[in-house]
């Protein structure tokens, strides 16, 4: 029996690359698992089919989280499906495009908000009040983990949309963390660094012209760039019996890089 047992999660971006990741990891923990995705279905079956491979539960659910209603009509369908959920990990993320303030569009700033704030906004809304249900029987607990980024400890120039919407959603992790501690809700947040996914390549590709990520093992913390896996052993210990006792904290997740 696994430490998730009988517990029921929810991966906005869950077919491909870190969200992937988690939703394997939560699963392989006995956690039935509710993908979803905007435009790759085929990677988000393959998830579903290799989460039923070991037991568990698992469909996919299309949306666009940017858009407000469609992201609140998915929970609603997720809910109908798999009944209340008790752990979220909202991760689905879209980059800058590597302006200037100056010379940002407002739609991009517009987007990323709705992306990684909003959205975080309304999942919280739809499945925390079904996580105070789940945590108020005997041993039971809620758990939401919002993916961020080092971006926000940086800030580095050319990134403002990107910065600008991961910190709001930080702020609305720390908020939540405060309201909801008192209904056995953990809301933790995980960062990571530059992490090989094909957002990972591509933001290397664009900034330093490299073509194969892994031609930064060799000069990044041990060895090697970040694995999605990597940051899945992360949201997993939070979620796990190991952060019974942890709520409001940031684990950066990039190999001690400053």
């Amino acid at each position: 029996m696994g430490s998730l047992d009988g517990r029921r999660a929810f991966i906005s971006g869950g077919s491909r690359g870190i969200g992937r990741a988690i939703a394997l990891a939560l699963a392989a923990d006995g956690a039935d698992v509710a993908v979803n995705y905007r435009r790759d279905g085929e990677a988000a079956l393959a998830t579903v089919r290799d989460i039923n491979a070991m037991g568990r539960k698992s469909s996919a659910f299309a949306a666009s989280v940017d858009d407000a209603e469609a992201c609140a009509a998915m929970c609603t369908t997720v809910l109908d499906e798999f009944g209340p959920i008790d752990l979220l990990v909202h991760n689905a993320g879209i980059a800058s495009r590597g302006h200037s303030v100056v010379k940002t569009e407002l739609a991009e700033v517009e987007r990323n908000w709705r992306t990684h704030t909003l959205a975080g906004f309304i999942l919280a809304q739809h499945f925390v009040p079904g996580m105070r249900e789940a945590a108020s029987r005997d041993g039971g607990r809620g758990d939401v983990i919002m993916i961020s980024s080092v971006a926000t400890t940086h800030l580095q120039p050319n990134g403002a949309p990107y910065s600008m919407a991961k910190a709001g959603l930080e702020a609305l992790a720390m908020t939540l963390a405060k309201e909801e501690r008192r209904n056995g809700i953990h809301v933790n947040v995980v960062a990571p660094g530059l992490v090989e996914t094909e957002m990972g390549r591509r933001l290397v590709k664009g900034a330093i012209g490299v073509e194969d990520i892994h031609t930064l093992d060799a000069g990044s913390p041990f060895g090697h760039v970040c694995t999605p896996e990597e940051v899945a052993a992360v949201v997993h210990g939070l979620v796990s019996d190991v952060g019974t006792y942890l709520t409001g904290i940031k684990v950066t997740v990039d190999g001690g890089t400053f």
